[in-house]
């Protein structure tokens, strides 16, 4: 591949695979204004994000199968065309429910930039380079919620709510002229039995049987479940609740990222030194003190804008040390179906954690309370997880 068409599908592909970050985290300095905009409550605003995650979360069963089966740039493109239709349907949304409908058509097509652009990388390149590829796309997906919620925030207080949708509106534009432009079709050995459902369901049935695959995946669903509640109720009760600027509270969000990313380089300089069974326990016990801590400053303490952030930092740096060990735990055993498993698992992921943000947002009122119980529980969910893996992992060595 030349030097130039290699830069530019590097680019594309770093592009696809922040869909999803960049789909959410823009727009959440916006949420308050789009409950002014549409006149509804704080739950009804909230679901507009679970409403993403619950369409991102059933594409990924079937993105991996579509692409297999009919190509990696038909899916690409189609997706990104049902991207660009679904933010211009945000964008002269009447109603909240047309909004969040639009929201679900925007998690549909948006999982399919992360899905086929790591099944891109795995066509294309030997696996040393493929690892290169893998890491400089990992850091794509750090960059975008530490930048995204910051940008959103300017904005929105400079431009308003719709101007960070014309953004997204752009950024599919851009992506999908990137597909036409530099992506070719790296699927030469298309699967006529991809989408066979008995096959899919007897993958999938057989994963769940095991007690290991199910404690990782609820351990990567616990930790970004915390994180997810953290994403759809932090913006109500800093900037609803405490009265800070968008702007200022995409910095908060930022710096919450940035312990995110510390806990990820932690995690890569411990693999050296430590099993990951071990790098998780370490994670998952970071988790449930990062989850108690909030919950006793947010219920005894009067509400400060550091009794929200700073435990919040430490749950995400703890879900840095958890998530990746995690996936890598639950898909190394079954490298005949590595597809499905991450597909299921990431499945579960976005599943659990649109459950706890429709939760949360039942109960958000502005004050810390749902956040700071959203923590707490999803850290407990981790600490089950971790039970139920090594009992797993335990069963299958007898």
């Amino acid at each position: 591949m030349p030097e130039k068409s290699g830069r530019l599908l590097l680019a594309l592909l770093i592009g696809l695979v922040a869909y999803g970050p960049v789909s959410t985290d823009l727009y959440l300095p916006s949420l308050p204004a789009i409950g002014r905009y549409f006149g509804a409550d704080d739950a009804a605003v909230q679901l507009t994000l679970s409403g993403f995650l619950v369409g991102f979360a059933l594409a990924m069963l079937v993105h991996g199968p579509l692409s297999d089966r009919f190509g990696r740039r038909p899916v690409l493109m189609v997706s990104t065309v049902l991207f660009v239709a679904a933010t211009i349907v945000c964008l002269l949304a009447g109603s909240i429910e047309a909004f969040t409908l639009a929201r679900v058509a925007q998690g549909l097509a948006a999982c399919a930039g992360p899905v086929v652009a790591r099944a891109v990388v795995r066509d294309l390149y030997e696996p040393r380079e493929a690892a290169r590829v893998m890491s400089l796309l990992a850091a794509a997906m750090t960059i975008a919620p530490s930048t995204g919620p910051i940008l959103g925030g300017f904005i929105t207080t400079w431009f308003g709510w719709k101007a960070n949708f014309s953004l997204l509106l752009i950024f599919g534009l851009i992506c999908c002229l990137g597909i036409c432009l530099a992506l070719p079709e790296t699927n030469r050995q298309k699967d006529p039995l991809a989408l066979d459902p008995v096959r899919m369901a007897a993958n999938y049935r057989l994963l769940l049987r095991s007690g290991a695959f199910l404690g990782y995946a609820l351990l990567a669903a616990g930790s970004y479940a915390g994180i997810f509640t953290y994403i759809s109720a932090s913006s109500f009760v800093l900037i609803g609740g405490l009265k800070l600027s968008p702007d200022v509270y995409g910095f908060c969000f930022a710096a919450s990222v940035a312990s995110y990313a510390s806990g990820s380089l932690v995690s890569a300089r411990l693999a050296r030194r430590l099993d990951l069974d071990r790098t998780i326990t370490i994670g998952s016990t970071i988790l449930l003190i990062a989850g108690a801590i909030a919950a006793l400053l947010g219920y005894l303490t009067t509400p400060s804008v550091a009794a929200v952030v700073a435990p919040s930092a430490l749950y995400f740096f703890g879900t840095g040390l958890v998530i990746s060990n995690a996936f890598a735990r639950a898909i190394g055993p079954h490298p005949g179906m590595a597809g499905a498993a991450s597909a299921l698992i990431g499945f579960l992921q976005m599943g659990f954690a649109a459950v706890f943000g429709a939760i949360v947002g039942q109960f958000q009122d502005g004050s810390p309370h749902a956040l700071v119980t959203g923590l707490l529980a999803a850290a407990l969910l981790t600490l089950a997880g971790r039970r139920l893996a090594t009992a797993g992992t335990a069963k299958a060595h007898l």
